[in-house]
């Protein structure tokens, strides 16, 4: 017999859930530390040094193609202070979806959600899936097929949304650089946020003159998306 949880994952769906929004005690320092995934590539999980009392906002970050933690850790640093940060690695060189289907990284990013969302005092109001390039195509899939869970994508630089269903309406931000060589803004955003807003999804969408990158203050205007909730 088919495992549910196996059948769930491969069609795109993430069961963790967070509880009340207690003020419960941080059960970890300030700080970088392990994930917990196993296996070589783990990811990390970032806890800020002076977030707000109260419930930590907390943003997924997804890297993209051929990258890890540390690089999706690098490409939002100026905000890193001001949420609860999961930076989980692929598996594979990207996202499973582009290698295979759908299945393997859900389970490891549903695994790690789980257990956060249980022991820390997380904003349900706030609950990101972000990413950078290949980890933006798919944040944006997780968000549009796991509305219940993601209240907000954060997307920048994005190639292409593949999702299997739709659950929900997550708030979208989208960014990509006029200049883009590897992902190319009219062949990208440029046909992704029209058809985004025709599908009803609430989206705020800023170009700016780069390439392929996350500047200072696309990073800072997604947070404040975040935040005005």
């Amino acid at each position: 017999m088919d495992d549910p949880d196996t059948d769930d994952h491969a069609a795109g769906r993430i069961a963790a859930r967070p509880g009340p929004a207690a003020d419960k005690p941080w059960p970890l320092p300030p700080g970088l530390h392990p994930l917990g995934l196993g296996g070589g590539r783990d990811g990390l999980l970032r806890v800020p040094a002076a977030a707000a009392p109260g419930a930590l906002p907390l943003i997924v970050m997804l890297h993209g193609a051929t990258g890890d933690a540390t690089r999706a850790l690098r490409r939002i640093a100026p905000v890193a202070e001001a949420a609860l940060l999961v930076l989980p690695d692929s598996i594979g060189r990207s996202w499973d979806v582009l290698e295979g289907g759908y299945g393997p990284d859900i389970a490891r990013i549903d695994a790690a959600l789980a257990r956060i969302l249980a022991d820390w005092p997380v904003d349900p109001r706030r609950i990101a899936v972000a990413g950078f390039s290949d980890g933006a195509s798919y944040a944006l899939s997780l968000a549009l097929m796991n509305g219940a869970l993601f209240t907000h994508a954060l997307a920048f630089s994005p190639g292409f949304v593949a999702p299997l269903r739709l659950e929900g309406r997550a708030r979208l931000f989208l960014s990509h650089g006029t200049r883009d060589a590897v992902l190319n803004v009219d062949l990208c955003s440029r046909r992704l946020v029209p058809k985004l807003r025709q599908a009803g999804y609430p989206l705020i969408y800023r170009e700016f003159e780069g390439g392929h990158e996350v500047p200072e203050d696309i990073a800072v205007t997604a947070l404040a998306f975040l935040m005005a909730a």
